[in-house]
């Protein structure tokens, strides 16, 4: 998993560990091993060894645990200090306690899933935990927990709320959840550039063949990037004087957007 923010989060079902290797050439930022909703009740047990016999610090990954409350857990924290689990997934989070509970076992971070109308409530408490880089958010969960038909207007408020309350807890931007048609790029480009206008800074994906276009989709425009460096040249230009744009006033929070924009654009 790469140092630099994470823009796409792929799973890859823990029970298919002839699958492991190929998620983590898929190009993704993070590769997530899900032993959750992928493995059946049946396979819990197999797939966390598979798990535990595979990990390694030449492919680290994250791995998406069994809930709090579930009869899996507490076997599940067994993975938390294997070298190569980069970090936990906490899905259905909802209580700081059972952070608390993954850092005590040895996570290096977490990354609560924020999938229920209590787990929004408790946001900032989430955030806030010691040793939680970033949240996540599990959109079709949460509509179902709160009886919500819809995934764009009926879930602005949430959606901006976990924006809000990572950048007052300083920790990462927080990461938009799946898209489920798998064929249709348009729906996924229209979902991930509504995340990056939103301020999330990454997105769940289901299938490899998203990852190349949440990868896109999340670094600026073309015209975004040329509108930047106009920006930055006109303000050099002024050596220090006022700065005007096409009619419009180019002040220092202008700048430093363009900054920004550019910044990305050089990184990747």
């Amino acid at each position: 998993m790469k140092n630099t923010l994470a823009r796409s989060y792929l799973f890859v079902p823990g029970d298919r560990p002839e699958r492991f290797d190929k998620a983590c050439a898929a190009g993704a930022h993070a590769v997530i091993i899900d032993l959750e909703d992928a493995v059946p009740p049946a396979g819990k047990q197999a797939a966390r060894a598979a798990v535990a016999a595979w990990v390694s610090p030449d492919h680290p990954v994250l791995v998406r645990v069994n809930g709090a409350g579930s009869e899996w857990f507490a076997d599940d924290l067994a993975l938390c200090d294997l070298p190569g689990v980069a970090g936990i997934v906490l899905p259905k989070a909802e209580n700081p306690q059972d952070i608390a509970q993954l850092v005590a076992a040895g996570a290096k971070r977490v990354l609560p899933l924020i999938e229920t109308a209590q787990g929004v409530w408790n946001a900032h408490a989430l955030a806030t935990a010691p040793g939680v880089q970033r949240l996540m958010f599990g959109s079709i969960d949460f509509q179902l927990d709160a009886g919500i038909d819809g995934d764009v207007d009926e879930l602005l408020y949430v959606r901006s709320q976990l924006v809000l309350v990572s950048r007052v807890a300083g920790i990462q931007p927080p990461v938009d959840g799946v898209t489920t048609a798998l064929d249709d790029p348009e729906q996924l480009r229209k979902d991930t550039q509504r995340a990056r206008r939103l301020g999330f800074g990454g997105k769940l994906c289901i299938h490899p063949k998203q990852v190349e276009r949440v990868n896109r989709h999340f670094l600026p425009s073309e015209e975004d990037v040329a509108w930047a460096r106009r920006v930055l040249q006109a303000a050099g230009d002024a050596q220090g004087a006022a700065v005007a744009l096409d009619g419009k006033m180019v002040d220092l929070p202008v700048i430093r957007k363009a900054e920004e924009i550019v910044s990305e654009v050089e990184r990747r």
